[in-house]
């Protein structure tokens, strides 16, 4: 009966995909762009008739957050209504259901919606334990990225399919867009920095989707040395019913690096808008430093300042809000810049690259130079690297400072060709 209705309820899914697919109807995307439904980017969550064969029947660990959704509706409750056996779901920095501050540890609790344990991934442990995914047949990761280094959801990744791998448990990743995908920039990380807000040599910027970078980790050998000496394992993208796999990537449809991606759910607290995503890369880098990088606004990592900055300089006051609940400055007036704008501005700020720019200027006009960079080395974690804080303390232009980027960058360009799996932006 179970078998009945799965197939009954998989056919009427085809169906209704087929028919929102269909090319002749028109839709919009936030910015007001049209676009036909043919050429509309699909992320791999919503490409269930591909991917519901390797689940049925099975017991399932989910890998999720709020961002894992197909359409309006949540990854986890799309399948539980498919009759998809769902036993354990893995939540990441800000939770499950991505409501948690930046860097606030997280416990196990049962979902309210669903009643399935949520085992918390960002907390007391990183990856799932042995005793977690014991009565677990498929493992599956579905979490939106945003294409930084610094940005943690790789770094659980990385944990999470090492797991998969050292359990020989099947994992399948659901891939989605990357919004920064469209350009590869920024100091590649040396390995004495290494940290779970950079695990790898890699740019800030590194220009790949969460499946891309899974199969570059795998190929690299960037794994657990258990993992590493796994020498024949199945790793697919074509995927076959009836074909066993140790990982399966389900790729996005009409996605290349040269699209710039509207989320439709917004990545974390503090990154509310494709503004804020788009100048991420470059200004999270004053997390590092005394100044209030927007925590406690409406725009964070747009506004800029500090208290004793030049008071004709653009103005803010931070406070506790939802996404932060206490950072640098609260209460107080800070003086600086005002990043944002349009969409289209902002993009055009950014122009496809780490901009140093503000920071330099930045350090020139705050008043005491050995307070800049916080004594905590959060600044060098960050930028991967002990050697730009030196450049700006020397008062390296940012085309000096590019120049040292070489010739690690290109070299990881190379590396990254190598694991693409949708056309590239040159």
């Amino acid at each position: 009966m179970k078998r009945i209705f799965f197939t009954g309820i998989a056919a009427l899914l085809n169906c209704l995909i087929a028919c929102s697919q269909n090319p002749g109807k028109q839709s919009s995307n936030s910015t007001g762009t049209q676009y036909n439904n043919q050429d509309k980017i699909i992320p791999a969550a919503e490409r269930i008739n591909v991917y519901l064969p390797f689940l049925k029947n099975k017991k399932v660990g989910i890998f999720a957050n709020h961002t894992s959704t197909v359409g309006s509706s949540h990854l986890v409750d799309t399948l539980q209504k498919l009759g998809v056996d769902i036993r354990v779901i893995f939540g990441p920095e800000h939770g499950f259901r991505g409501n948690v501050p930046d860097g606030v540890k997280i416990m196990d609790y049962k979902d309210e919606k669903t009643g399935i344990l949520v085992v918390s991934l960002y907390g007391s442990k990183r990856r799932p334990t042995t005793d977690d995914i014991k009565d677990v047949d498929v493992l599956i990761f579905d979490i939106q990225d945003v294409g930084t280094r610094f940005y943690t959801y790789i770094s659980s990744m990385q944990e999470f399919l090492e797991c998969a791998l050292e359990n020989h448990k099947p994992l399948l990743i659901l891939d989605r867009p990357n919004p920064n995908g469209f350009y590869v920039d920024g100091p590649v990380l040396d390995p004495k920095f290494k940290s779970f807000v950079g695990m790898q040599p890699i740019p800030i910027n590194y220009g790949m989707t969460m499946a891309e970078y899974a199969r570059m980790l795998m190929g690299e050998k960037w794994l657990s040395e258990k993992v590493n000496g796994i020498t024949a394992y199945n790793i697919t993208t074509e995927p076959t019913a009836d074909t066993p796999f140790h990982v399966l990537f389900i790729k996005c449809q009409n996605y290349t690096h040269k699209s710039k991606y509207v989320l439709p759910v917004k990545p974390s607290p503090n990154l509310p808008d494709m503004q804020s995503i788009y100048l991420y890369p470059s200004t999270c880098l004053f997390e590092g430093t005394a100044l209030s990088e927007g925590r406690g606004t409406d725009k964070p990592f747009q506004y800029i300042g500090h208290p004793d900055l030049p008071k004709n300089l653009f103005s803010f006051t931070p406070n506790p809000n939802e996404g932060s609940k206490s950072s640098k400055h609260f209460g107080k007036v800070c003086y600086g810049w005002n990043l944002g704008g349009t969409v289209e501005e902002v993009l055009k700020k950014v122009d496809g690259r780490i901009q140093l720019k503000w920071l330099i200027e930045a350090y020139k006009l705050f008043p005491q130079k050995d307070s800049f960079f916080l004594r905590s080395n959060s600044f060098n974690r960050l930028s991967g690297t002990d050697v730009l804080m030196q450049q700006i303390n020397d008062g390296k232009s940012e085309e000096e400072i590019r120049k040292s980027w070489e010739p690690k960058l290109s070299e990881f360009k190379t590396v990254r060709k190598k694991y693409l799996l949708y056309e590239d932006f040159e």
